[in-house]
C-alpha cells in the first residue's frame, strides 16, 4: 500500500464516519445525533450550506489536574474587590 491510498482510505474512513446535516434537522433531531456523535461519528451541522459546528463524542481527560498548576502565572489587581463608582450609582448604591 502505498502512502497515497494510505490517505485516501483514511480520508473516505473520515467521510464515513461523518453525517451532515442542516440547523433545523439538527433540532428536530438532536437526540438522534447525539447518539450518533457517542457511536463515535462526526455531525457536522451546518447553516445555509456551510458548516459552522461539529457534535462528537465528549471525552474527559484521563490527566489528573494539578493545583496551583498556574501560580504566580496570574496576577488579581489589589483594587479587585472594590465596586467602580460609575457601577454602585447603576445599582443606587452609596458608599457609607
Amino acid at each position: 500500500m502505498t502512502i497515497w491510498s494510505g490517505l485516501v482510505r483514511l480520508y473516505l474512513w473520515e467521510v464515513m464516519t461523518m453525517h451532515i446535516t442542516n440547523v433545523s434537522e439538527a433540532k428536530a433531531q438532536l437526540s438522534a445525533l447525539i447518539e450518533r456523535a457517542l457511536a463515535g461519528e462526526e455531525v457536522i451541522i451546518g447553516k445555509a450550506g456551510k458548516p459552522v459546528a461539529k457534535l462528537i463524542k465528549y471525552q474527559r481527560s484521563e490527566e489528573q489536574r494539578q493545583p496551583g498548576a498556574l501560580r504566580g502565572q496570574i496576577k488579581i489587581a489589589d483594587d479587585f474587590n472594590d465596586l467602580p463608582k460609575d457601577i454602585a450609582d447603576a445599582f443606587g448604591m452609596k458608599k457609607p
